[in-house]
């Protein structure tokens, strides 16, 4: 065998790579274009990626060249770094060496780039062929600490090379430790073990200066301001270290016993310095509001220096909070068992309680707050996650910690009236985008650990779950208080607003101390209808609670007021309301139909009204993701009302083809859009046909380029949807059919795998709903798509199609079929799978319920297509008669369901009756025993039916327990005009309506005359037959 070709390895000339990359950042766009595409090229070719990299680092080039260099290199050459074609193992070695000299490089991009080029190139290296990287690093960041501390900062070389020293060992950690492999957990577990009192040491002697530097008059320098950050990064390091340790411990991993003892003293030491660094901040900011320093309205030193000291003051604080909450979610149980845990979270919260007794305004999403709303949050969520470790009804080792009532009800009362209450800005949001605001609002599950008064709603959830008896009585009372109490002014109307927003978020445990029923009638009715203009903030709540309350079945749906009161706030465009409120009002009519306990004819008085209201506000609404929460909302009535909606049919179902050309790109909401016709159809049934000119260009739109990708799962549903609910094809000129989009499906069928299942179905839809008029249409192309699809297809999607196939034959007369089965090459495809020997088993099953159902159908036209595909083929007729009769047999015993077993005995029996002689060979074997074994079964089972005093059929078996008996595969569809299809075909199926004794006799019979009587018969195709067998036989033939 010749050796195979070896794909020749050009070598990239420096001159040229330099000038390419001259022209990449020219001004010209012509040249710019000829470098892009030369650059394109060179990129495939040895020695580019370390011209590149030489450079990237060449800090005598210019720093544009520099920065883009860098950057094309980080995003080409790692993913080749391994290619042999594309670099040397010294050239991987110069290239190591070179990332190291960076670190002393001055530009931030070109550092950024570097410090991620280390660490994935360390991912891939180390230690095997980087051994020396983390020790010349460590080294580099001792030197560079003794010399930046000895120097107090003055030398700005030193300071640079230290930042990037530890920039880049933390990028190197980040990369080792998202490793999951055993041979990259074993060298991190060593990293571990070699560095951490390493960086200990670095950070100790570093931070040890914060405290000292944090005065008024020293904090605004540049040592002060290098010092916090080079502290920061060097934790930054460490924590890392620490978090993927103590996860391997958590996991009760023993490779790293040794290392147990260095845990709780770090957490410890990193709890002292954050309560540390928390009360310096604290006292550096209340003294610095005045000058010398200006702080500006953003509370922002004017001096930069004083600037850099805050920021990352900030930032280190909230890291060491970051190291707390990462190894809380890691393990909660240890988490609290750490010492003075619990002090360090209650001291958090105690920091959350001191920013609600200053000004508002020292609560911001600023570094500069002197309450960054990220470190309130940090406090809030490490809080929220321990209370079920302090609750009284904790199972379990004791904490040690229990709340007082008092306590838990001050803190209540905290999140109540301070972080809960609409703030200026979210209703200035409001007022200027609200659909903007809804849509963050409804992403609150995503955002509660990033803002504060999401997560203040986490915690009072949280409170009210594990300290129900403080919070539910304190709640209730708040309620009855506030609740009755007129809300004139906008103070009143936010107070209330949080209040029902409490109420809401603990609804599961206030059910019973809440009177709903009592409020919605008494208070709710009036408040929604009130003209105040400050009112569309209460009732965008009150439609929330609602829906809250209802979707955690806290109370019924059933009630005539909720539906008056969602279906008022959804339709009211008077002063007092807003689109706000619409949307709220849509969402929570949502969620109250969709529980197991609503009963759609309480909603029914309200239906014409939400159905136009919904519409209208989908069609308003400005931006996509409204429309589609709004359309998600109508799907579920849709859904939900069942076929009371087809009086409403034609009002939801015109704008439909504005809304989807309006969504553009918008796939989601086309998404949306489709299921929303799904559900119409599936509602309406026999109604829906009305719907197929909505229907039809839908499908065909959701496979046209671009769509394809986004839409074809969605378009299926709704195209399998509408057949399976269609009653009958109707070809109206100028009037969509289901049959316009039949090619289609066809060219889906032989194209496209992915979807093979789903478009299977559709065809078989097809054919159950007019197999005659698909066949008129389209009998070759369909079977030509199905030759194809079954030669590249898997086990699952072959066997859906022979069930196709057999539905096809059993649909139609063997006219329409047999000939185009033949031309289009699928016959001789199916016949020759059963001589594969390495062929699936289930699938050769298959095969023989096809041949059956054939043989049963026309026997002759089977014949005739055996004669066609042998003739096809090259191979003698009597091979092809072998291989099916062969499998005949040996699958047999593979079929469970005693319709196939039938089916086999009744197919091979109408073989029979055709006199061949390659069947009649093996009737005094194969084949009365085959028959024998299904008599058998049937007797057994009239036997038991008559003792049962049945009324079934005697000819159902061990089948369902119905007169006609559908597989299982029908449940997906059924009470659809489809379904009612299927037990039509069913019930004209012969293995339905003949009884199987008498139906082979029949074939015998005929078998016998064409052999020249029964003599004749039986002296030339049963005399080698055991004579107790035949009597057997016919004993079973005559009862």
């Amino acid at each position: 065998m010749a050796p195979a070709p070896t794909r020749r390895v050009e070598n990239v000339s420096p001159e040229e790579l330099y000038s390419v990359v001259q022209g990449l950042a020219s001004q010209n766009p012509q040249a710019i274009s000829t470098s892009e595409k030369r650059f394109k090229e060179l990129l495939d070719m040895n020695g580019t990626f370390d011209g590149l990299h030489a450079i990237a680092t060449s800090k005598n080039l210019p720093l544009p060249i520099r920065q883009q260099i860098i950057i094309q290199f980080k995003n080409a050459a790692l993913s080749h770094w391994k290619s042999k074609r594309h670099l040397s193992d010294e050239q991987r070695v110069v290239i190591r060496a070179r990332s190291l000299e960076l670190l002393d490089e001055e530009d931030e991009t070109i550092a950024s780039c570097n410090k991620f080029i280390i660490g994935k190139l360390a991912r891939q290296d180390y230690p095997n062929n980087w051994r020396n990287l983390l020790p010349d690093l460590t080294s580099v960041i001792g030197v560079q600490t003794e010399a930046f501390l000895s120097e107090k900062g003055n030398n700005p070389k030193t300071v640079v090379l230290l930042k990037r020293s530890l920039e880049v060992f933390n990028a190197i950690i980040k990369e080792l430790t998202s490793v999951k492999m055993p041979g990259g957990i074993k060298i991190m577990g060593k990293v571990v073990e070699d560095y951490h009192l390493i960086l200990q040491e670095h950070y100790g002697r570093l931070s040890a200066n914060i405290s000292i530097l944090l005065a008024p008059s020293t904090f605004a320098s540049k040592f002060a301001a290098d010092v916090i950050q080079l502290s920061h990064l060097s934790y930054k390091c460490l924590s890392k270290l620490a978090c993927w340790l103590w996860q391997r411990l958590s996991l009760h991993k023993h490779d790293l016993q040794s290392m147990i003892p260095w845990v709780s003293p770090f957490f410890e030491a990193s709890a002292s310095q954050f309560q540390t660094i928390c009360e310096l901040r604290l006292n550096l900011m209340s003294a610095i509001s005045g000058p010398p320093l200006h702080i500006n309205p953003e509370r922002r030193p004017t001096d930069p220096q004083a600037s850099r000291s805050i920021d990352f003051l900030t930032r280190h604080l909230r890291a060491i909070g970051k190291f707390f909450r990462r190894i809380q979610q890691l393990s909660i149980g240890n988490f609290i068992t750490l010492p003075h845990c619990s002090d360090l979270v209650l001291y958090g919260w105690s920091k959350v309680v001191q920013a609600t007794d200053g000004s508002p305004a020292g609560i911001s999403d600023s570094c500069f707050a002197i309450f960054p709303v990220r470190f309130l949050v940090q406090c809030m969520v490490l809080f929220r996650e321990s209370l079920a470790q302090w609750s009284p009804n904790k199972r379990g080792p004791e904490s040690g910690v229990s709340l007082t009532q008092e306590f838990v009800e001050g803190a209540v009362k905290i999140l109540v009236t301070r972080f809960i209450p609409l703030k200026s800005d979210d209703l200035e949001a409001w007022s200027s985008d609200p659909e903007e605001w809804v849509n963050g609002e409804d992403k609150e599950s995503d955002q509660w650990e990033y803002e504060l008064r999401p997560c203040a709603e986490r915690v009072l959830m949280t409170m009210a779950i594990q300290y129900q008896g403080f919070v539910a009585p304190l709640l209730a009372m708040t309620f009855n208080e506030v609740a009755g109490q007129p809300s004139v002014d906008l103070e009143s109307v936010i107070r209330k607003e949080a209040v029902y927003c409490a109420v809401g978020r603990c609804a599961t445990r206030l059910k019973d101390v809440i009177p709903f029923e009592d409020w919605l009638t008494q208070l709710v009715s009036k408040e929604v209808r009130d003209k105040n203009p400050n009112f569309p903030i209460l009732k965008r709540r009150i439609a929330w609670v609602i829906g809250k309350w209802i979707a955690d079945e806290c109370s019924t749906p059933n009630n005539p007021v909720i539906w008056d009161t969602l279906v008022h706030l959804l339709a009211d465009r008077d002063q007092g309301s807003d689109a706000v409120v619409r949307f709220a009002a849509a969402s929570a009519i949502r969620e109250c139909l969709d529980v197991l306990t609503f009963e759609p004819d309480f909603f029914l008085p309200h239906l014409a009204n939400a159905v136009w209201n919904l519409v209208s506000l989908a069609a308003e609404a400005d931006t996509v993701e409204a429309k589609r929460r709004v359309m998600q909302s109508l799907n579920v009535v849709i859904e939900r009302m069942g076929t009371r909606i087809v009086p409403h049919i034609e009002v939801i179902a015109k704008p439909l083809p504005d809304l989807w050309t309006s969504a553009s790109t918008d796939y989601l909401f086309k998404a949306s859009l489709l299921e929303t016709v799904t559900k119409l159809i599936e509602s309406s049934k026999e109604a829906s046909v009305s719907l197929n000119s909505v229907t039809i260009p839908l499908v065909q739109e959701s496979f046209a380029d671009g769509a394809r990708l986004q839409l074809d799962s969605d378009a299926l549903i709704l195209w399998q949807a509408a057949l399976r609910n269609a009653t009958s094809i109707v070809v109206t000129p100028g009037i969509p059919s289901m049959f316009d989009i039949l090619p289609m499906a066809i060219l889906l069928l032989a194209d496209n795998l992915d979807l093979l299942g789903s478009i299977t179905g559709i065809v078989q839809s097809y054919v159950a709903l007019d197999c005659v008029g698909v066949l008129q249409r389209h009998a070759l192309d369909i079977f030509q798509a199905f030759r194809t699809a079954i030669a590249q297809a898997g086990m699952v999607n072959v066997k859906e199609m022979l069930v196709t196939l057999q539905l096809i034959i059993q649909t139609s007369p063997s006219a329409m079929w047999a000939e185009p089965m033949h031309v289009s090459g699928l016959f001789p495809v199916l016949i020759k799978t059963l001589g594969d020997d390495k062929a699936s088993t289930t699938i050769l099953t298959e095969h023989i319920h096809f041949f059956s159902r054939m043989a049963v159908c026309d026997a002759t036209a089977l014949a005739q297509l055996m004669a066609a595909g042998a003739n096809e083929m090259g191979k003698p007729e009597s091979e092809l008669w072998k291989d099916l009769l062969d499998q005949w047999w040996q699958r047999f015993d593979n079929m469970s369901d005693p319709r196939h077993r039938k089916l086999a005995a009744m197919g091979i029996a109408d073989l029979v009756a055709t006199g061949r002689p390659e069947v009649l060979d093996r009737l005094d074997g194969e084949i009365i025993n085959l028959w024998l074994d299904v008599f058998v079964e049937m007797k057994e089972a009239l036997a038991d039916y008559v003792l049962g005093s049945s009324t079934l059929s005697s000819l159902v078996t061990f089948w369902k327990d119905d007169t006609v008996t559908l597989p299982d595969w029908t449940d997906e569809f059924a009470d659809t005009p489809e379904f009612a299809r299927y037990q039509e075909i069913f019930k004209r199926d012969p293995v339905e309506t003949e009884k199987l004794t008498v139906y082979v006799g029949a074939r015998i019979n005929h078998a016998q005359q064409q052999s020249g009587g029964e003599q004749a018969f039986q002296q030339r195709w049963l005399s080698k037959a055991d004579p107790a067998v035949l009597k057997q036989l016919y004993r079973e033939l005559t009862s």
